[in-house]
């Protein structure tokens, strides 16, 4: 007789897998099914409108700490697709009205379509003259100014969104984004950063710009490059009763967006005035001055884009009534003043404005912009700012000091670590308010070392010390 022999010892060396494991691999499953649920159904609701939670320099969503936030953040956080994108075109309409305090402070007077091509980082400006003649639904034609007055008559806060769409219907043209501020936030705006430098292509006077009691003052400027602060830039924005060529709409509307540029570049050039902080600041401060349908995370995908775009090809288009022009004067049926387009319709400005970013477009008068000015920097806000070195290298803060003092920046104190060699380099913010944020974000931009939450064990900082940065062996001079 046979016998069958099993081998048990041979069963026992064979190794078995845990049941968990396929637990594990369906749970796995079962979440990335549910994130994609997630993502489909809630996916604007996953990006955060923190101002901390993106890095300052490279405006990133930062990653949580630990294991399962970070899991959780790489399945369901997406970078923010911001309207228009997909369709590599993103038109932003920007409106400029007087306010509270003004005659008629819901006219707008400035009317900007602004256009980026995402894939180029091609940049265009299309000026709409404030008595363009257009249909404005209910109300017959009238002047294109008096539309976010319209709708802000009908309900507050909606006369953005009724401009837009009353020349989203004009031009046949999506907007997907559209910002309005007054006077007073036009002013702050520029005083936030710190003022910009403009190049005044010629003098001019103007004796007949508004003043308090419904009076006029005289205001003028001198060719020439020049630094201007809230005030002083909005009153060169505004002006439309200047000598030397400057007495226009079309006039204005060219300095307008000669200022636009100026403020991008002062913005862009330097991380600290586009740190998430500052801007979340900004707009919370001037939240009673601006309507806009931007998130803040839409708001920062913008600020990374605009980091790309190519303003030296920027294209500049106003709408005036030169011999070369799209428009020419004309009346209203009541009888009112307006500009009316020379062919009957808006067909071929619709055909421009389409297909602005062409090289054979015809775009009427095209103003390339005069270069922009270098902007000056920003000052930087002081605190106690103290350097330990870390590692053998004698004299290392010193020199680390003279640099940041070259730089602009103050150093309070120096110093070596208690104990040393540190290998990581650090910069803590000891403190956390608004004013060390924002220098945190100069120094992480001039040095190139990480910012981190907690001192290392051992090492402490003097007691009035509000920004510790820690020199390691990874620092390069």
């Amino acid at each position: 007789m046979r016998h069958e022999y099993h081998n048990f010892a041979t069963e026992r060396e064979k190794p078995s897998r845990p049941k968990y494991w396929g637990y594990f691999l369906l749970f796995l499953v079962f979440l990335f099914f549910m994130t994609g649920c997630l993502r489909f159904l809630f996916g604007s609701r996953l990006i955060s409108e923190d101002p901390m939670a993106y890095d300052p320099v490279t405006l990133d969503p930062k990653p949580p700490e630990g294991l399962i936030k970070r899991i959780g953040h790489f399945v369901l956080s997406r970078d923010v697709t911001l309207s228009g994108q997909r369709k590599d075109r993103i038109n932003i309409l920007l409106l400029g009205m007087g306010g509270e305090g003004h005659d008629g402070p819901y006219l707008t007077d400035t009317i900007i379509v602004g256009s980026v091509k995402p894939s180029t980082g091609q940049v265009a400006l299309v000026s709409i003259p404030r008595d363009l003649g257009v249909k404005i639904p209910g109300r017959g034609v009238r002047k294109i100014n008096h539309a976010n007055a319209y709708g802000e008559a009908k309900k507050t806060d909606w006369g953005a969104a009724f401009a837009t769409e009353v020349i989203e219907d004009t031009f046949d043209v999506d907007i997907n984004y559209y910002i309005r501020l007054d006077f007073s936030a036009f002013k702050q705006i520029i005083d936030e950063v710190g003022g910009i430098t403009v190049n005044v292509e010629r003098s001019f006077a103007d004796h007949t710009y508004p003043a308090d009691n419904n009076d006029f003052q005289t205001v003028s400027f001198t060719k020439g490059i020049t630094k201007m602060d809230g005030d002083m830039a909005l009153k060169y924005a505004r002006s439309r009763h200047g000598n030397n060529g400057e007495g226009s709409d079309f006039a204005r509307a060219r300095r307008q967006q000669k200022m636009l540029l100026a403020l991008k570049k002062k913005i862009l050039s330097f991380s600290t005035l586009s740190n998430p902080v500052r801007l979340h600041n900004i707009v919370k401060t001037l939240d009673k001055h601006i309507t806009t349908n931007m998130e803040f995370s839409d708001i920062i995908a913008f600020v990374r884009l605009a980091r790309e775009a190519d303003t030296g090809t920027m294209k500049t288009v106003v709408l005036d009534s030169s011999v070369n022009g799209f428009l020419q004067n004309g009346y209203s049926p009541d009888g009112a003043f307006i500009l009316e387009s020379k062919t009957g319709s808006f067909k071929e400005i619709r055909k421009m404005i389409d297909n602005i970013f062409e090289e054979d477009v015809e775009l009427g008068v095209e103003g390339a912009p005069t270069p922009i000015p270098v902007q000056e920097e920003p000052e930087i806000a002081q605190v106690n700012l103290e350097i330990q070195n870390g590692t053998w290298r004698a004299g290392l803060a010193a020199r680390m000091r003279k640099r940041l003092q070259d730089k602009g920046f103050k150093v309070s104190n120096i110093g070596n670590t208690e104990e040393r060699p540190q290998f990581a380099s650090g910069i803590y913010d000891i403190v956390g308010n608004d004013d060390s944020h924002e220098l945190v974000t100069a120094l992480q931009d001039e040095l190139h070392i990480p910012v981190k939450q907690k001192v290392p064990d051992g090492l402490s900082a003097t007691s009035t010390t509000e920004i510790l940065i820690i020199l390691g062996e990874d620092i390069q001079e």
